[in-house]
């Protein structure tokens, strides 16, 4: 198990990104003229629509390469938390109840990254390596 251990981390991390740049390009794709109504029916503004995709795209890449994955795991495990009491608290609907879970699942797995950072596969651990 412990020769695995480098490939665990990795493929952790690529699972979150995953979640993450692929919302990101589907907030694009769908464009803001269908997710800044969407965002403003819970509160959200409108202007926050370009920070989020750029946050959703550039969080996630970071996360999959393991660069400065402390403070982003940290700061992705916020954004998951807010979203799940703004966007998931529903309970009357199932689907909602189960992506308000979703999102705290996630939210526990990048506080995980933010406690133990990304691992030995990772720029991060290239820099300390180096010195940097």
């Amino acid at each position: 198990m412990e020769k695995l251990e480098p490939y665990m981390a990795v493929a952790g991390r690529l699972l979150l990104a995953l979640l993450f740049v692929g919302a990101g390009f589907n907030k694009l794709g769908a464009g803001p003229e269908a997710m800044v109504p969407y965002m403003e029916t819970h509160g959200v503004p409108g202007f926050l629509f370009w920070p989020t995709v750029a946050f959703e795209i550039a969080g996630g890449a970071m996360v999959l390469i393991g660069f400065k994955t402390r403070i982003v795991g940290f700061l992705m495990a916020g954004f998951c938390l807010i979203t799940a009491f703004m966007f998931h608290s529903d309970f009357s609907q199932q689907i909602e109840a189960a992506l308000f879970m979703k999102n705290l699942a996630v939210g526990g797995g990048f506080l995980l990254l933010a406690r133990f950072g990304a691992g030995e596969i990772s720029v991060d651990n290239r820099s300390a390596a180096a010195g940097g």
